[in-house]
């Protein structure tokens, strides 16, 4: 790591030369270090390039205007690089992070990821898409020729499957190399919070953009933002209600990130971490709001739940999507000849469903309908 760099990381960051390194050792780089060479890795994988044809909450149907999985991802990375030079951590590590933390997504969002773990289970197996996205990087892409995957980092890796949850290491034994019983760096952990506040203002300004969300419900549901849109009002009161609308939001989101710096900051000086190894050695996770700011953040979650998600425009589109996912599903898992080459050839020495899941999961959302009107003639 350069110089003024690494004299500007926190005690308690995770340094790249104190990485684990990478399964495969490489040369090191001379203008990279190992963190940007993963993030770079990461940003020319086809996995990263399909994120733009994945859903997030509106799929293209709807509208060309709203997130998809990519500008999701890239939302997060900027959340997380804000609060990573805030609080002296690896920015590298964590712009990795935050770039890879999607990739195991399949098509139709967190509904198609549902709707894979439910066919898993069937055959007695289930679908993550952290677990997914370890796949992805580890055996998926196929892109140099002395290893199979990217070759990431451990410290990658390891937040790929950890940055949002843990694991028992007697249900995923074949995990035990990524520290099972250890929290994971700051870095990892931040990820799953900066993606939780990334995707709770996005949708409340795709929700208001689609019409789907009223500027009245929103404040009426909503004290916090209610407060800010008044102040805006006040300031501005001249200026259309959708620009006082983006003041209030961008407020919205400046308050949650600044609580997450400042929240953070004390607990990790409440509890004298210096280490990295004092922060995996910790019972529960350090990064976090505090709890004044994480009500009002559940609050908002609760509402985009009630008055977005469960909305039944929003839903047809996400049934439609996982209703094609199951039957393409069903119809591999009965036809592997049907697979491409390469997952056929897989599916001779791992269970079938196993090898459909894994193809499904990589598609884009117009890949799946395609597939699915060659096939059914209808999509």
């Amino acid at each position: 790591m350069r110089r003024h760099d690494r004299c500007q990381l926190a005690p308690y960051a995770m340094r790249v030369e104190e990485s684990q390194g990478r399964r495969h050792p490489e040369p090191s780089h001379p203008y990279r270090n190992d963190y940007e060479r993963d993030r770079d890795r990461i940003i020319h994988s086809r996995a990263f390039r399909r994120l733009e044809n994945k859903t997030q909450v509106f799929t293209r149907r709807y509208s060309d205007h709203f997130r998809n999985r990519l500008t999701h991802t890239l939302e997060v990375a900027q959340i997380s690089r804000t609060v990573a030079k805030a609080l002296g951590l690896n920015s590298d590590l964590v712009e990795s992070l935050a770039l890879v933390h999607d990739v195991g997504h399949p098509p139709g969002g967190h509904s198609g990821e549902s709707e894979l773990n439910k066919l898993m289970h069937k055959h007695h197996d289930a679908f993550g898409h952290n677990l997914h996205g370890l796949r992805i990087v580890e055996f998926f892409e196929q892109k140099y020729a002395g290893f199979p995957g990217l070759n990431l980092t451990f410290e990658v890796r390891e937040g790929i499957i950890k940055h949002s949850r843990d694991y028992v290491l007697a249900a995923h034994p074949e995990l035990e190399e990524y520290r099972l019983d250890d929290r994971p760096p700051l870095e990892a952990q931040l990820i799953d919070v900066a993606d939780e506040i990334a995707y709770n203002c996005a949708d409340l300004d795709d929700g208001y953009e689609a019409k789907l969300l009223t500027l009245p419900v929103i404040r009426e549901s909503l004290p916090i933002f209610d407060r800010l849109y008044r102040a805006m009002a006040r300031k501005y009161p001249v200026a259309k209600e959708k620009l006082n609308f983006n003041e209030a939001l961008k407020r919205l989101l400046d308050a949650l990130v600044t609580d997450l710096i400042e929240s953070t900051r004390l607990r990790l000086t409440e509890k004298g971490i210096d280490s990295v190894e004092k922060v995996r050695a910790c019972r529960r996770r350090l990064v976090a709001l505090g709890p004044r700011m994480a009500r009002q953040n559940q609050k908002v979650k609760d509402f985009l739940y009630a008055h977005l998600y469960l909305n039944q425009n929003v839903n047809s589109e996400r049934q439609r999507l996982t209703g094609c996912l199951r039957r393409l599903f069903a119809y591999y898992v009965k036809h592997p000849g049907s697979l491409p080459a390469f997952y056929f050839d897989q599916s001779q020495h791992q269970p079938v469903h196993r090898v459909v899941c894994d193809y499904i999961a990589g598609m884009t959302d117009h890949y799946l309908l395609d597939r699915h009107r060659k096939i059914f003639g209808e999509g």
